[in-house]
């Protein structure tokens, strides 16, 4: 039997997680993967890039596997192809654009082009995989979805970076890390103000790696506040950015997933950073939502917190700064269910699922 071809077609870079751990899983799964993807730093140029490629394949190849961000993309692979589409939608453009970064005004022309983008990217896709059951039930209230077509495969990190190592610092603070790209749904200000609640505890320190739309936002807030056991650490370029990542969590005591905001996209998702945290085998606070109980379970593999409360996620950090056997239970938990529903292997199994019937 020849060996069944998959292109590979993404509108991020395929260094981007999301696609890192797909590719990945793709190659192990016993079929010849063929990538259309761009690191063109431009959307534009990048697509362009990415359907020059796909057109040039001239259809030979068997099942078309769009990763993120592949909205503008399923339109226009549905128009020069028929063969079946598998869509990691990842996420709603409509709902990050018009409600997480409020760029857009949900009945605005942008909003619904974005509402619309989403919905028929799914409609034209056969298979449509996203994170959580939270999520999907999101797709199929919203854009008036089949649930027939939804597959659930958790974000999962990149488990021959992310693993758990020994930290030999030689700074004694109690280390709380967290980096983000400063969107609305990461609720960054909750932590600032947790910091300030903590202050008085002088071996506490905060780390946080990152910058984007609210951190002058945020960083005025820490100044306001006259913080001093924040230290805010510049965006680390992508090529470098897990690697030196793997660097920061190890040498932490308390690693804070989130989302901790009231933005109704951070409760339906489980954060990227969550699953790289646990996968290193870190005592992880995660906001207490739907998303992350479908994962985790409280006090046993993280520590839930209550969304847009500083006092609730300082008395979290200051309960596991005080109970070491809480924190080790914790880890050692979120690490466990890591390994039985978020491993690269359990991934491959569950991708392996879904191209079975062509391979």
């Amino acid at each position: 039997m020849n060996t069944q071809k998959v292109v590979f077609i993404a509108g991020r870079e395929p260094i981007y997680t999301r696609n890192t751990v797909i590719l990945r899983a793709l190659k192990n799964c016993g079929v010849e993967v063929l990538e259309c993807t761009s690191n063109s730093k431009h959307y534009i140029t990048r697509y362009l890039e990415i359907i020059t490629k796909f057109i040039f394949l001239k259809n030979n190849y068997d099942i078309i596997f769009v990763g993120y961000f592949g909205q503008p993309l399923v339109p226009i692979i549905r128009i020069l192809s028929k063969k079946f589409i598998i869509f990691d939608a990842f996420l709603s453009s409509y709902d990050t654009l018009c409600f997480d970064r409020k760029l857009f005004l949900p009945n605005s022309i942008l909003g619904r082009f974005f509402y619309y983008l989403d919905r028929y990217s799914c409609k034209l896709s056969d298979i449509v995989i996203l994170d959580t059951d939270a999520h999907i039930n999101y797709f199929i209230e919203t854009f008036g979805l089949s649930k027939v077509r939804f597959k659930k495969i958790y974000m999962g990190a990149d488990d021959s970076i992310f693993i758990p190592v020994g930290s030999d610092r030689s700074n004694k603070n109690f280390k709380i890390f967290y980096y983000s790209t400063y969107h609305p749904l990461h609720g960054v200000e909750y932590i600032i103000k947790s910091a300030k609640i903590l202050e008085m505890y002088k071996d506490i320190e905060f780390e946080i790696i990152g910058d984007g739309n609210e951190f002058s936002k945020v960083k005025e807030l820490s100044e306001d506040l006259n913080l001093a056991n924040v230290k805010f650490i510049n965006r680390i370029p992508l090529d470098k950015f897990y690697i030196e990542l793997k660097n920061h969590i190890t040498d932490a005591d308390v690693c804070l997933g989130g989302h901790f905001s009231q933005v109704n996209k951070g409760k339906r998702v489980i954060a990227e950073k969550t699953f790289q945290f646990i996968a290193m085998k870190k005592p992880v606070i995660v906001g207490d939502n739907s998303a992350n109980r479908e994962l985790l379970e409280d006090r046993k593999s993280a520590l839930f917190v209550r969304h847009a409360d500083p006092e609730a996620l300082s008395t979290a950090i200051l309960m596991l700064k005080e109970n070491e056997s809480l924190r080790n239970i914790i880890a050692e938990g979120g690490y466990k269910i890591f390994k039985e529903k978020c491993s690269s292997k359990v991934m491959e199994e569950e991708i392996r699922l879904i191209l079975q019937p062509f391979v």
